[in-house]
């Protein structure tokens, strides 16, 4: 690729081991979900401790942590009112002694620790006191912690009209959201059901029977009671009950503080389907159908065995929605968002088949059913398989696609094709050498020999590319944007 058309930036963003977020921890429980746990053994020390030797250690954890997080006191609360079952009178002890009680069972988690990469670009919903040709935009990054957990974090900053970037510093602390009540739809657990045609038992489609169209949490839970009661008419309930607690686990909102800035806010795994991370948050800016502006994503949920595609969606950033995919296409990682329906469809793509940038469509953005296929493997540096690296920007020649391949030694190159505006299945062009490949200062990482993309943005004639580097740091590349279009249109 001539040089003249990809120029790389200085900017260079690394993993920082001082963002931390607190999680409870539970003693003799680090390295597994079950098993034999030391809470009873260090509740009684701690009950065993003098008043004096409370005051002194709850002093000494405030003053060593407290600049480190919002209201850690309030969080110690927290802690406490979760193991307080374990003793025989909680009321009984002081507010010193509670709140201690609550710190031994809080650790300190580095979100970002072992790498920062993957990253997406939007323009920002505020674009009010700027520059004339001065963009703001929010980046969306995947940052991976201990024990190889995957969470989405933020960054913002402008591009001026010499292309010039300034990226805001990230605040701290950082601000982990309040999970607020979810709504449900009966015809998505009716799908989800029956995308596992073990799980539509008599007992399943029983409960949803009960429920109307929309319902909440605590409805759920009424017809799962009722379902007890009919226990020896409807089958294996349990296994039901558990399938349905299930669906229902993988769709949550959450929501953050007013006053937090948008770089202090994590969104960490969330229902067990994520229990192991979220990865790859490909942000595109939405126009709904009736003209409103909203901001949608896929990432991949993963539980240490499965992946699910899953959506989230929101407006200023705050308040988050998130809900798994269903479907055939709805499958392995990487689909991505058009920004608008096209001809009355959404569409995505996707790379269901593991191997082949494909198309997918859905009536409602949750359903997705496979389409054609676009871009199978075929040249040599992607001879692997061919995804996308974010959703496709509208422009006046065609939908631009920024495309992934995986080469020789498992190189990664990014790449670009140029789909019809009015029908989207027409491929027009396809570059046939990558755009971008590692450099000699990029191939060194956690993951080598990998540039990668969840999206990308489009500044007056510029492509503002932001990558991850070896899945350990971002960079940021601006290209031509006429001459990348030259080269792709027929």
């Amino acid at each position: 690729m001539p040089a003249s058309l990809v120029q790389r930036t200085d900017v260079l963003l690394r993993p920082d081991p001082t963002r931390v977020v607190t999680r409870l921890f539970l003693p003799g429980q680090e390295m597994m979900t079950s098993g034999p746990s030391r809470a009873t053994a260090v509740l009684d020390r701690v009950l065993a401790l003098t008043d004096e030797q409370v005051e002194r250690a709850l002093t000494q954890a405030v003053e060593e942590f407290g600049a480190r997080h919002r209201d850690l006191t309030g969080t110690f609360d927290e802690r406490f009112r979760l193991i307080a079952h374990r003793l025989v009178d909680p009321a009984s002890l002081s507010e010193q002694r509670r709140l201690l009680t609550g710190a031994y069972f809080s650790l300190e988690y580095a979100v970002e620790s072992a790498a920062l990469f993957n990253p997406s670009m939007v323009d920002h919903p505020d674009q009010s006191s700027l520059p004339a040709g001065t963009t703001r935009f929010v980046m969306s990054v995947r940052a991976v912690g201990e024990g190889h957990i995957s969470s989405i974090e933020f960054r913002t900053g402008t591009i001026d009209r010499t292309n010039h970037l300034s990226f805001e510093g990230p605040s701290k602390p950082l601000v982990q959201a309040v999970p607020s009540p979810s709504t449900y739809s009966r015809a998505q657990f009716l799908h989800q059901l029956g995308q596992r045609s073990a799980d539509a038992t008599d007992a399943a489609l029983y409960v949803l029977e009960e429920l109307p169209e929309t319902f909440d949490r605590q409805a759920l839970d009424r017809a799962l009671t009722n379902l007890r009661g009919q226990r020896l008419t409807r089958g294996p309930g349990r296994r039901a009950r558990e399938r349905l607690e299930s669906i229902a686990d993988s769709q949550y909102t959450i929501e953050f503080p007013a006053d937090s800035h948008l770089s202090e806010r994590v969104i960490m795994p969330g229902g067990p389907a994520e229990s192991h991370g979220l990865e790859d948050l490909r942000l595109v800016r939405f126009t709904e159908p009736d003209g409103t502006v909203r901001y949608r994503g896929t990432y991949t949920a993963f539980d240490g065995d499965i992946v699910t595609p899953a959506l989230l969606a929101t407006t200023y950033f705050r308040t988050f929605h998130s809900q798994h995919a269903v479907g055939s296409a709805a499958q392995n990682k990487g689909m991505a968002l058009f920004p608008r329906q096209v001809g009355g469809r959404y569409l995505a793509l996707s790379r269901w088949d593991r191997e082949a940038s494909s198309l997918a469509e859905s009536p409602d953005l949750w359903s997705w059913e496979t389409g054609p296929t676009l871009a199978p493997p075929k040249r040599a540096w992607e001879i692997v398989q061919v995804g996308n690296c974010g959703s496709p920007l509208e422009t006046e020649a065609g939908w631009l696609v920024l495309t992934h391949g995986v080469g020789p030694v498992r190189q990664y190159g990014i790449g670009a094709m140029l789909l019809d505006r009015d029908d989207p299945t027409v491929v027009l062009g396809s570059l046939a050498e990558p755009l971008l490949t590692p450099t000699a200062d990029e191939r060194e990482g956690y993951v080598p020999n990998v540039v990668y993309s969840c999206g990308s943005m489009i500044h007056g004639d510029t492509l503002v590319l932001p990558y991850g580097c070896s899945d350990s740091s971002i960079r940021v590349a601006l290209v031509d944007l006429d001459g990348l279009l030259a080269k792709l249109a027929p």
